[in-house]
């Protein structure tokens, strides 16, 4: 289960000395750095020579085809909008092949990720970035040959216009993106200049660096509202060859592609055609996959993957399969709870919806055990709370001691846990205090509220997944005993995107995307200005001076220690307030695939690197 995301973050190449050393930053002409690409905190792997990532296979041979497999349908190709449901809110992107546009900066993003370092961004349509040491401003000059497939040149003009564009009438998040960002100049007709406000600057020129430029002479005529299969003037390395609404894409690869033999390109795309046929039962698509009907599968259930795999084109061979161990930060995968809605906004009653989940029944009868309880925010990174805050967390968290519950300074959080069992009696006991303490009594067999007499009741909503029933179904009966009514529904993709756009849903399941180096989207995610947004990633509706305050240092943070710092007590602060119950990760990818295709020799820790790999039989 994966869903949609969002862009992020930085420091310079040849600054962390002087930020370690806590000097203070000025802005004169000397200290203006250029550089061929932006990374946090410290240098880039790839120097300015560089002519092609480690990991691939320069030499890789184009040609044949990849089918691919995404879960859910899509009725129209605009991604930029929130208006329909596009390619961007399935499962399709997560191979790397389905970005529609190039931006100035490529690999922090989330899909398009360098696959062995866990935050860096190189040049793609800019071939310089520059900016001052205090982030007031970034400049990208762009490179002279980059073309949109039609042949008209990239220039400043489309970079001015996208971002005006997406600010202000795309999908919610871009608002949200570049809400620090003042304004856009064009220098002359290569180069643009971004202007930044407020103290979180750190974040903005990947923010902007990461943004889609749009061809402004198509844009500007058909209208960014558009939302339909009309394939769009972009600049990539795969144009739209067939689009079948709901049902499959064929991407077919441009010979003529401007940036096919740029460091950050070489080796990759290598396929001719890229076909991604669209399934809405998982079981009918494994079905086909062990046809040849796709060629890649990523399997999401551990059950699965441990019993599934006894058929004939894995017994003789032709399919391969393995768990490859990767460093990827995982999305923070849960049962969010809304408190936009009044009965769950005492933090006593969302503790007490977390007691009776017995994730050690469900990992141990459900999962064989496969997966780890996800006791933090930022799963499989550095980025997670631990022990009890000190040092520089500590100095961030004490201004607000009386906002936040004492244990917080001397307890390490902990999730409740069971035996396994299946008899969860003890949390039961203890979640029923916590409910008449939040004003919930027991009544003839009710949970009821003490002064409406109103029953407690759940609304339950996911987006149509049938396996994810098994996990729902022994919660809700632990709810009933306690005189919980709740309803729950699987429900299509199209009636879900509406429901979550409007925030239509007392708790539902999803997956929130996250980077080694949480950065910009963290407004998006915690911040209050966000949680009304429709549309938006704010999907519990936090609004909390303590969050956000904390996201705020997170974004200001000039060196790594007080940015891991920031990230800690953010983290800390979130288990707390019991915003989600936490489900479970897995620092594997598990694939399997048909035996037709060469890879890379080295890993990508950082990424899926599907988008290296080539046909044997062109």
């Amino acid at each position: 289960m994966h869903f949609n995301v969002a862009p992020f973050h930085v420091f310079a190449r040849g600054l962390l000395a002087t930020l370690l050393l806590g000097l203070s930053l000025g802005s004169s002409a000397e200290d203006i750095i250029r550089s061929h690409g932006y990374t946090p905190f410290g240098e880039l792997k790839y120097p300015a020579t560089f002519k092609h990532f480690d990991y691939v296979n320069a030499d890789a041979p184009k040609g044949g085809s990849l089918k691919l497999y995404a879960s859910g349908t899509f009725d129209s190709l605009n991604p930029y909008i929130l208006k329909g449901k596009s390619l961007a809110d399935t499962t399709a992107y997560i191979f790397g092949y389905l970005e529609l546009s190039d931006s100035l900066l490529t690999g922090a993003d989330f899909y398009h990720h360098t696959g062995d370092e866990p935050q860096s961004a190189y040049g793609l349509i800019a071939e310089q970035i520059e900016y001052p040491n205090d982030l007031k401003w970034c400049a990208f000059t762009l490179r002279a040959n980059a073309r949109f497939n039609d042949g008209t040149a990239i220039t400043a003009d489309d970079v001015v216009y996208s971002f005006n564009t997406l600010k202000e009438k795309g999908h919610p998040r871009y608002a949200i993106q570049f809400q620090n960002v003042s304004g856009v100049e064009k220098i002359n007709s290569r180069k643009v200049k971004f202007t930044f406000g407020g103290d979180d600057r750190r974040a903005l020129p990947l923010a902007v660096g990461q943004m889609p430029i749009l061809a402004k002479h198509y844009w500007s005529k058909k209208g960014i509202d558009y939302a339909g299969f009309d394939s769009p003037v972009m600049s990539n390395a795969y144009r739209f060859g067939k689009v079948i609404p709901g049902r499959q894409i064929i991407l077919e690869r441009d010979d003529k592609y401007w940036a096919k033999d740029l460091p950050v390109n070489k080796g990759r795309y290598n396929f001719d055609k890229v076909i991604i046929d669209f399934y809405r039962d998982a079981q009918v698509a494994f079905e086909a996959f062990k046809t040849g009907g796709y060629d890649v599968h990523l399997d999401y259930i551990a059950k699965h993957w441990a019993t599934a795999y006894d058929f004939p084109a894995m017994n003789d061979g032709r399919i391969k399969r393995k768990a490859v161990k990767h460093q990827e930060a995982q999305g923070t995968q849960a049962f969010f709870i809304n408190l936009r809605k009044p009965d769950f906004q005492d933090v006593r009653v969302r503790e007490a919806l977390g007691l009776l989940f017995d994730y050690e029944w469900t990992n141990k009868s459900i999962f064989n055990g496969a997966y780890k309880r996800q006791t933090t925010w930022f799963p499989n990174s550095d980025n997670s709370a631990s022990g009890i805050p000190e040092g520089a967390e500590l100095a961030l968290l004490k201004p607000f001691a009386k906002q936040l519950p004492a244990a917080l300074f001397t307890e390490p959080f902990n999730l409740p846990q069971t035996d396994g069992s299946g008899h969860n009696r003890d949390n039961a006991r203890k979640a029923l205090t916590l409910f008449k303490a939040a004003g919930w009594e027991i009544k003839n067999q009710k949970l009821t509220n003490i002064k409406t007499g109103k029953q407690f009741n759940l609304d339950i909503i996911i987006n149509h997944n049938p396996g994810m029933e098994r996990v729902i179904q022994p919660w809700l009966r632990n709810l009933e005993q306690l005189g919980i009514s709740s309803t729950y529904r699987s429900i299509d993709s199209s009636a879900y995107k509406e429901r979550m756009d409007n925030f239509d849903y007392d708790v539902t399941v999803l997956v929130l995307s996250q980077q080694a180096f949480p950065g910009a989207e963290l407004k998006e995610y915690f911040h209050s200005s966000s949680a009304h947004i429709a549309g938006g990633n704010n999907f519990s509706g936090i609004q909390d001076p303590v969050i956000d305050a904390l996201v705020d240092a997170v974004l200001r943070a000039n060196t790594l220690e007080d940015y891991r710092a920031a990230v800690h007590a953010l983290d800390r602060v979130l288990l707390w307030r019991h915003y989600i119950i936490p489900h479970w990760y897995l620092g594997f990818h598990r694939i399997a695939w048909w035996d037709k295709f060469g890879q890379p020799n080295a890993a990508t820790p950082y990424n899926l690197g599907t988008d290296t790999w080539w046909s044997t039989n062109p």
